[in-house]
């Protein structure tokens, strides 16, 4: 069996899909890359028993189709270090000796049994069918990867949640400090349904995202969900559990609304926040009369300090405690010139906005206060 490839193409697929790899795998077979050539196409396919991903791409000639399997890291290493020219690829289907030839020189490699490579899971018959644009996934998961939970003990909370209705898609995530609720009405399923996207599928997604236009095609049953792009096909199995009502912890009513600039805030934050206890990384907002005072101070090391900003504010003066790492991870993951930052009093979660929404969007972003001591 022999194919002729371009070097970069192939290269670069093999190294958007090689993160699926993981460091230490169970079965030797999932260090390798699956090739499968059929009438021209070639199939790449990596595994780590519960995400699959193949990307496709053309080959300039091939005589005969056929698979085997090639140890990924090597592949990968010796790939980058040649620059754009065809490689010829030579198998011997019987045992697995496979030459690479280019333009200078030639690499000589095993490879392994095709058939040891475990089969993706397929889904059920009942599977429901939804589609999204790629940015609008992209958008979506970039906003809400940075929210989800590492927790062993609630294993629902560490992926992202996909609510679909009849009018929208709604993408959730928290970790029980913050939470992130993307509304999407661009896209919408036929029936009520939702499914938990894992946290290491999603970065996958993101990855490949940004390079993609035009559709992408979500399956899911109850355990895996398939995701179908251009050049790129990825199998996942789902977090199994029920997802908390997000909408129940969102407060209604919240009378003190803050206008101000999102940059401004960020450097404020940043500057105010070394000077914080690195225990509890506490900042403290004062809000008066269209003025926000940031301030923070480290007891142990006698550090303090302060700086005001100037807002729009006319509710009832009031303090209140946020940790600085997360206020500034939210406001970093909001892409408008002002936020809105809405409260009802110093122990309840604040609401963060944009103060301009996208097209089709809706946005909202929540954070927990922290008890001030004064």
């Amino acid at each position: 069996m022999k194919f002729i490839v371009s070097s970069t193409v192939l290269s670069s697929h093999l190294q958007a899909i090689s993160r699926v790899i993981n460091s230490k795998n169970a079965l030797p077979i999932l260090d390798c890359f699956l090739f499968e050539l059929q009438d021209g196409t070639l199939s790449v396919t990596v595994s780590d028993s519960e995400t699959t991903m193949v990307t496709r791409l053309e080959v300039v000639e091939s005589n005969a189709d056929g698979r085997f399997a090639i140890a990924a890291r090597t592949l990968l290493d010796a790939l980058k270090e040649i620059p754009e020219q065809p490689l010829t690829f030579e198998i011997d289907l019987s045992t697995l000796e496979l030459t690479v030839q280019y333009q200078n020189g030639k690499y000589c490699l095993v490879g392994q049994n095709a058939d040891e490579f475990p089969t993706p899971a397929r889904l059920g018959e009942n599977a429901v069918r939804v589609e999204m644009d790629a940015q609008v996934l992209l958008g979506g998961i970039n906003r809400a990867l940075f929210a989800t939970a590492d927790d062993e003990l609630r294993p629902v909370m560490n992926g992202i949640y996909f609510d679909i209705t009849t009018d929208d898609i709604t993408m959730v995530a928290s970790d029980g400090h913050k939470l992130v609720r993307c509304k999407t009405f661009t896209a919408h399923g036929n029936e009520r349904a939702a499914f938990i996207l894992p946290k290491k599928p999603a970065n996958l997604l993101k990855n490949l995202l940004p390079r993609e236009q035009g559709n992408v095609v979500v399956e899911f049953d109850e355990r895996n969900a398939s995701f179908s792009l251009a050049n790129h096909h990825m199998v996942c199995r789902l977090i199994e559990g029920r997802y908390p009502n997000y909408n129940s912890v969102i407060p209604k009513n919240n009378p003190n609304k803050i206008t101000v600039d999102r940059l401004l805030l960020i450097g404020a934050l940043r500057r105010v926040s070394i000077f914080s206890s690195q225990a509890s990384s506490l900042i403290k907002l004062r809000m008066e009369n269209n003025s926000m005072v940031i301030s923070a101070q480290d007891i142990d090391f006698s550090t303090s300090a302060e700086e005001s900003l100037s807002c729009q504010y006319a509710g009832t003066p009031m303090s209140i405690g946020f940790k600085s790492t997360f206020l500034i991870d939210i406001l970093n993951n909001i892409s408008a010139e002002e936020v809105v930052i809405e409260l009802a009093d110093p122990s309840r979660a604040g609401v963060i906005l944009p103060a301009e929404q996208d097209e089709n969007e809706e946005l909202l972003m929540l954070l927990m206060p922290m008890m001030l001591n004064d």
